[in-house]
């Protein structure tokens, strides 16, 4: 079967990564922060999800290279 679902599944966690890492540099330093012991949530998870984003894109692209 040709389906493979890390391809878009990758791409959907690069694209809602890069947004949730954009918005987490532009507010950088916002009261917003103050409850989560200043730590910047957003801009941390967006980096997560673009790393197991780069992930599943890299694994099926091997995938279909290997076939």
């Amino acid at each position: 079967m040709g389906l493979d679902i890390r391809f878009p599944l990758g791409m959907i966690f690069l694209a809602l990564g890069g947004i949730l890492t954009v918005y987490g540099l532009f507010t950088r330093g916002n009261a917003m922060y103050a409850q989560a012991l200043g730590i910047n949530v957003n801009f941390i998870w967006g980096i997560v999800m673009l790393i197991f984003g780069a992930i599943m894109t890299i694994a099926a692209w091997r995938a279909k290279r290997l076939k």
